[in-house]
Formats: structure tokens, sequence, C-alpha cells
């Protein structure tokens, strides 16, 4: 496992065909700890959350957006703007993330170079912690993830070779874990908490605390 410092990149390394980064903004949650309701759709600075992660990976480099819905799919359509993103319906949401990484795995344009694959329910990431990671991708990574004190943590980045093994091992609640325990020696890790706070928001007490910060 590689590890970059802050503020500079990776080692420089080859670099990826000029194909687009897709972000894949993960937003199926119900939201069973905060009462059942779905977490694309908690407010977070005045707007929906899925609205505030989208325009997180569009701010940090990421033009092609893909949204995937699970917990009351239909009031989040109707209710969040999400112009120009791709919405992908995920009806086994409730099985866990593993599912929803599958589904958005699965719609995405076979143009991209790679996945960076964002939680709805982490409001603290930033546009600067995606441009790290885009970075490490520019500079060869084909696995990278944010780490916070050297602790991996999110966004993750999966280059377009590892799709298949992700969606593979993408069971339960475990996302894309199986594909980054397999490869830890070529995962590179971007220091990222200088610029980003990795916390998701699972609680009434954790809503509570970032509504007020």
């Amino acid at each position: 496992m590689q590890t970059t410092p802050t503020p500079a990149g990776p080692a420089p390394g080859p670099t990826p065909a000029a194909a687009p980064v897709a972000a894949l903004v993960l937003a199926a949650g119900g939201g069973r700890r905060l009462g059942g309701r779905p977490k694309a759709l908690l407010r977070y600075g005045g707007r929906p959350l899925v609205e505030h992660a989208v325009a997180v990976v569009r701010a940090g480099g990421c033009a092609d957006v893909t949204v995937v819905l699970g917990a009351e799919a239909g009031r989040v359509r109707a209710t969040a703007h999400l112009p120009g993103c791709r919405l992908v319906g995920n009806p086994d949401w409730a099985q866990g993330m593993g599912s929803s990484l599958r589904a958005g795995l699965a719609a995405l344009p076979p143009h991209v170079s790679a996945a960076l694959v964002m939680l709805v329910d982490t409001p603290g990431v930033t546009p600067a912690a995606v441009a790290r990671l885009l970075a490490a991708h520019r500079a060869g990574a084909g696995l990278a993830a944010a780490a916070y004190g050297g602790r991996r943590g999110h966004p993750v980045l999966i280059g377009a070779r590892h799709f298949a093994e992700a969606a593979a091992g993408a069971r339960g609640d475990a996302g894309a874990r199986a594909l980054l325990a397999a490869h830890a020696a070529e995962l590179v890790l971007v220091e990222c908490a200088d610029v980003a706070v990795p916390d998701d928001l699972d609680t009434p007490a954790d809503l509570a605390r970032w509504s007020a910060g």
C-alpha cells in the first residue's frame, strides 16, 4: 500500500488515457438509524444531502455523475434537483451498499477510465479531496482512496480494469472492501485530513452535529 504526502501527489507514473473519471454517488440508504428517512433527502446546507454530494464531486473535477437511488427513490427524483446526472434505481438497496455499487458500476458509460465512489452521507468530503484522488489517477494510480491520518477512508477511486472484480466482491455493506484488500499493494492512499473530514452521518446525533456545523 502506498501513501502519498500532502500536499504533493503520488510519485509520477504512467498517465492513464485521457478518458474521463465518472463520479458514482451512492445515495440509496434508508437511514434506518435516522428514523427511516432516506439519506439522500436529509437537509444539509439548506438542500438535500444528495445535491450537496453531487456538487462536491463536480467541483472536484467530475463532469460525468451517476447517482444510485434506492429508499424512496421516487420522492428523491421528485424532490432533489440533479440536472445532468445519470439516475440509477437500485431495487435491492436494502441488501446493503454492495448492491448499490454493483448497480452503479453497471450503469457507467464504457469510455470512462475510473469511477470516483462518493458516499452521500459523508458531508465533510470536499472538492479538494476529490481533486487529489483525480490527480493520483492521472499520475498512474488504478486504485486510490482518501486517507485521514494514514487511515483509509472515502472517497475511493476504482480504475476501469477493476470494475468487474469490484462488482463481483460487492456484497452486503462491504462495498469495495474486498477489492481493496486483494490489491492492497497497489492501492494509493491520498492524504486528505487537511482538507476534508471522513465522518459519516448515521444517527440523529450525527445529523444534529453536522447541521449545527
